[in-house]
């Protein structure tokens, strides 16, 4: 009967080590996953960024066929963030024009050529 008194008779729980091991594994997870969901996030934004200053550069280049000038400017809403700047130049090929459009946001700096007939 002794022993069925000493196991009766136990606390049931977890002990402070066992608390504090855990704690410090699921802390260790949580910093894991913080700093991979902030390394996405940032690689999503400079995604964006580029996607955005290439259709930019796309639309200048296509305005630029037009009327072709050197020129700088900063974008309206909601695109205030990106700058551009435009060059026209002699293409090392005879008769060809060389149009450079150079979008900056940020860090980030997308440069779109294209080459016209004269």
């Amino acid at each position: 009967m002794l022993w069925l008194r000493n196991y009766c008779c136990q606390e049931k729980g977890f002990t402070l080590l066992e608390v504090l091991i855990s704690l410090a594994i699921i802390s260790g997870l949580l910093v894991t996953l913080i700093y991979t969901v902030n390394y996405h996030l940032g690689i999503v934004e400079k995604q964006e960024t580029v996607t955005i200053g290439t259709m930019l550069a796309k639309k200048i280049l296509s305005e630029m066929e037009s009327n072709p000038e050197n020129k700088k400017g900063v974008f309206e809403k909601p695109y205030e963030q990106y700058s551009f700047e435009t060059i026209v130049q002699d293409s090392p090929y005879p008769g060809i024009s060389e149009f450079i459009v150079t979008i900056r946001s940020g860090r980030e700096e997308i440069k779109l050529n294209e080459y016209i007939l004269k």
